[in-house]
């Protein structure tokens, strides 16, 4: 089961000037009000950097939508998700490493694959779309999909429930400390990685293993079959 920001994607190169230009058209090209905008979510404006502590990192859209809403007085809660989501799904994604042909290779191998994002479903199937990769996944549910969000492991119990695993044979692989916590909650093995803001010393307290980035996981894979062999 993968994360989909900076896990699949690169965080940084996706999201940091991204959300400069979102700010900004949702501050109606106010300055200040954009850098307020971003102090709330933990984006520092002049620096196009999201913060380690950002809500945006593991945060859902209703999450970073409580925290813009006192600077946007004239916006809906429901209409700012909205625009966020709508915004969101049009973000170019950068793949960590050629996802056609990796996940491919896991499948070859005969793994079932998932995705739980804390994004909404909608932009999320969007980018994997983008990227050809939706049809191999088995199961795609964001935080708005029924199951909650992480930390919590409801995505991760529907994941196991409809592909029929149990946790002890499911991997949770993300970047953040909200990744790990689902995939303990429900007895699964964990694997950090550092395509986000997560320091490695951060993830390594929490996680089963930490990789540079998810391509390793083939290699990680490979030396698993032999030590069975």
């Amino acid at each position: 089961m993968f994360d989909k920001d900076g896990t699949l994607f690169g965080f940084n190169a996706t999201w940091t000037v991204w959300a400069k230009t979102f700010l900004t058209d949702l501050a109606k090209g106010d300055l200040q009000i954009a850098t307020d905008l971003g102090q709330a979510i933990g984006y520092n404006f002049e620096a196009e950097a999201f913060l380690p502590t950002s809500v945006a990192i593991a945060g859902t859209p209703e999450d970073i939508a409580d925290a813009l809403l006192p600077h946007v007085p004239d916006r809906s809660k429901k209409d700012l998700i909205w625009v966020m989501n709508v915004a969101a799904s049009e973000a170019p994604q950068a793949e960590v490493t050629p996802l056609a042909p990796f996940l491919s290779k896991l499948r070859d191998r005969g793994l079932m694959l998932g995705v739980a994002t804390n994004d909404a479903e909608m932009p999320a199937r969007t980018h994997l779309h983008s990227a050809n990769i939706e049809g191999q996944f088995a199961f795609i549910a964001g935080s708005d999909s029924g199951f909650g969000g992480k930390p919590s492991a409801g995505q991760l119990q529907a994941f196991c429930q409809q592909v029929g695993l149990t946790p002890d044979e499911v991997l949770m692989v993300g970047d953040s400390s909200h990744d790990i916590a689902a995939g303990r909650a429900l007895g699964c093995l964990t694997c950090g990685v550092l395509t986000g803001l997560a320091a490695r010393k951060d993830l390594e307290q929490i996680a089963d293993f930490v990789l540079p980035d998810i391509s390793h996981l083939l290699l990680v894979l490979e030396k698993c079959i032999e030590a069975d062999q």
